[in-house]
């Protein structure tokens, strides 16, 4: 009884005594922050502390705070089996690790008149060193200060999977300045500054090459395994490493303005996200405080270690920790994976699409389109189709836009000679002219063709109409102000789309396209991928409106585009995949971003949000079944305090291990030599 009452009244004027301090102090602000960690973490609905902590603040507590729990644990531990006073020594600590939630509990009562769980949790501390149970409060301590400082390591390597690449960028870089290397500080590079890399070394800049051709790792950017070779006028982000070569980049930004730079923000941002399991959680745990209050004095007259059990069955309350240490580990991976999760919820409610929409330029379709047919002119009576496409390809030869590309990929795949050309002038947006074989060439659009006074004939005419309707274009090729004839465009279909809508299928999820062409290509595409309704001749700003018609008839939608020029409807619907890449992340609006532009990572992306939301599931059971079987224990097992605290740390150690699990998996599955690593890329990560 005399322990009893020295415990129990050392706690609570330490207690009061912390809490006067903190009315006349306003830095204890910082110690409540620093005090989170207690029996059992504060509820969403705490107040938070006028003073916030920074990590590193938060790291040195948590350590410190695992340190005293951990000597309270071992003190209290020796004491019981010497029977000795040592197990006083351990209240000290015991005291400075609960004292803030004692705080709160008071504050909830007497200061804002509010039920939450932390009154709960103010009753059990005082009462357990009240009636003598120092080791059973220095274990649930110890427990729980281990579970918080795993959290803030566990949100740290998150955080760090991207911003530690800004980290390794070098302390002094050359410039070219007056055709003369010269290095400065990386702090002094500007915007304008061409930056020379040679191979191995990290590339401290986003820019643009303009001299040099060099293999580049940008696998923790983008997720390609393969590197990219690159070269004049392509684009370049920090962060990347060039494996071979040598490049001169023109500097575009720098510093915090880098791609790697807006990832890292962007994600310290989403790791903050609270997902609606753990929210659920809390909410049970809150409102589960009057029911345990009044099964505690049921409980009573069974015995008081019985009442203390039922007080600590903590319904739910765990998820504060669990719930977290999940959602950046999933975090973590797909940051891994080149995919870029830039709002937390989206994950949760990916699970949860059963309609799939993919706008249709740039998404279902490459940017390059390909040489569908060439169509000569009736008064074309000397040439031939090859002939037309060497003339036209020798006209793009030196353009880099995506039609000339083409052209020049299908004069490639025949092996067409290409004869010289003397003279080019270009006429922006409308075509090129040449002279190649002591003939004039024109090449380019109906509309320069008009401009430059070329007839068309009627049998050219009626392939202009049909090609429209089919959602083809056209290009004009003319010699010597003669049409000779036209080469017939038609859009890409991404090679990997086929697969993907099948997939999507056997999922149980319905598919649809959205586009602006007309309806008879698209109804065409719709069939050839298998894709079960389309929407036609669409202008770009009806797109959230058909997305909003799709909602109000029950479908849970997620939209894939192409990002800034979807920005509507990406905004409306419940989900939003972009796959525009790092170079358009700042204006980017979509929830999700696939870094490596194609559409590889969506089937992947879906397993992802499947297992998060099948992880979070067996993290809440994990802190609801323990609560359970303790309210029972205690009622017709005759449970005490102990096992109550075994009971709810053990569903504890089990929440956070399932919440560790992905990210274990995912490591071993990328291990060289791992059985695993030869998944296909489709298949579930974890």
């Amino acid at each position: 009884m005399l322990f009893g009452l020295l415990a129990g009244g050392t706690a609570l004027y330490g207690t009061f005594k912390i809490y006067q301090y903190k009315s006349s102090k306003k830095t204890l602000g910082m110690a409540v922050q620093m005090g989170t960690t207690s029996l059992r973490p504060l509820n969403p609905t705490d107040s938070t502390p006028d003073t916030a902590t920074d990590p590193i603040e938060q790291e040195q507590t948590a350590s410190q705070h695992v340190t005293i729990s951990s000597t309270s644990l071992a003190l209290s531990a020796v004491g019981i089996i010497t029977h000795t006073p040592l197990t006083l020594v351990a209240i000290p600590g015991l005291i400075y690790i609960t004292t803030p939630i004692i705080i709160d509990g008071y504050k909830a009562i007497f200061q804002e008149g509010r039920v939450r769980a932390s009154i709960l949790d103010s009753i059990t501390i005082i009462a357990m060193l009240g009636t003598g149970h120092i080791f059973a409060t220095s274990l649930a301590a110890t427990l729980l200060t281990v579970s918080e400082k795993l959290l803030l390591q566990t949100e740290d390597k998150a955080k760090k999977s991207l911003t530690n690449i800004f980290g390794e960028q070098p302390r002094f870089v050359w410039v070219l300045r007056d055709n003369i290397e010269v290095q400065i500080p990386f702090e002094q590079l500007m915007a304008g500054d061409v930056i020379v890399v040679n191979a191995g070394e990290f590339i401290p800049v986003d820019g643009l090459i303009v001299e040099g051709l060099g293999s580049i790792d940008q696998h923790k950017l983008t997720g390609e395994a393969q590197p990219a070779e690159k070269t004049v006028n392509d684009t370049v982000f920090a962060g990347t490493v060039l494996l071979s070569g040598r490049l001169y980049i023109q500097v575009e930004q720098a510093g915090q303005d880098t791609v790697i730079a807006q990832l890292g923000h962007i994600l310290n941002q989403t790791s903050d996200f609270k997902s609606s399991v753990q929210s659920k959680g809390k909410l049970i745990a809150n409102r589960a405080v009057i029911p345990t209050l009044a099964l505690s004095a049921l409980a009573l007259p069974i015995g008081i270690s019985n009442a203390l059990a039922v007080l600590n069955s903590g319904f739910g309350y765990n998820m504060r920790i669990i719930a977290p240490i999940g959602m950046l580990n999933f975090l973590n991976i797909t940051s891994h994976e080149g995919i870029l999760i830039k709002d937390g919820r989206s994950l949760e409610l990916l699970s949860k699409v059963n309609t799939v929409v993919f706008d249709k330029t740039g998404t279902l379709t490459l940017e390059q389109p390909h040489v569908a047919a060439i169509h000569l002119a009736s008064t074309a009576t000397d040439f031939t189709p090859e002939k037309l496409l060497a003339y036209a390809a020798a006209a793009e030869f030196r353009q880099t836009h995506p039609i000339a590309k083409a052209i020049l990929q299908a004069a490639q795949a025949q092996n067409l000679e290409l004869p010289p050309i003397n003279m080019a002038k270009y006429e922006v947006g409308y075509g090129i002219k040449v002279e190649l074989d002591n003939k004039r060439v024109i090449v380019g659009s109906i509309r320069f063709m008009k401009l430059e006074e070329i007839i068309i004939p009627p049998d050219i005419e009626t392939i202009q109409i049909t090609s429209n309707e089919q959602g083809n274009s056209l290009v004009y090729v003319a010699v010597n102000n003669e049409l000779m004839g036209v080469i017939e465009l038609e859009s890409t279909i991404r090679p990997e789309i086929a697969q993907i809508i099948q997939t999507l299928h056997q999922r149980g999820l319905s598919t649809y396209i959205i586009s602006g062409d007309h309806e008879q290509p698209t109804q065409k595409l719709a069939a050839q991928l298998g894709i079960d309704h389309y929407f036609a001749e669409v202008l770009p700003e009806d797109k959230a409106n058909l997305i909003i018609q799709l909602q109000q008839a029950g479908h849970s939608v997620c939209f894939v585009g192409d990002g800034i020029n979807d920005s509507i409807a990406l905004k409306t619907a419940n989900v939003s995949i972009s796959m525009r890449g790092a170079s358009t992340i700042a204006t980017d609006t979509a929830q999700i971003v696939l870094m490596g532009q194609n559409l590889n990572q969506l089937l992947p992306l879906f397993d992802l949000a499947e297992n998060f939301n099948h992880n979070m599931q067996v993290s809440f059971i994990s802190t609801i079944v323990p609560g359970v079987i303790c309210v029972s224990g205690a009622f017709f097992f005759n449970f005490g305090i102990v096992t109550s605290i075994m009971l709810y740390n053990m569903g504890l150690v089990l929440g956070v291990s399932n919440a560790m699990l992905p990210w274990v998996q995912y490591q071993q599955k990328k291990l060289p030599n791992h059985k695993s690593s030869h998944i296909k890329e489709s298949e579930p990560w974890i």
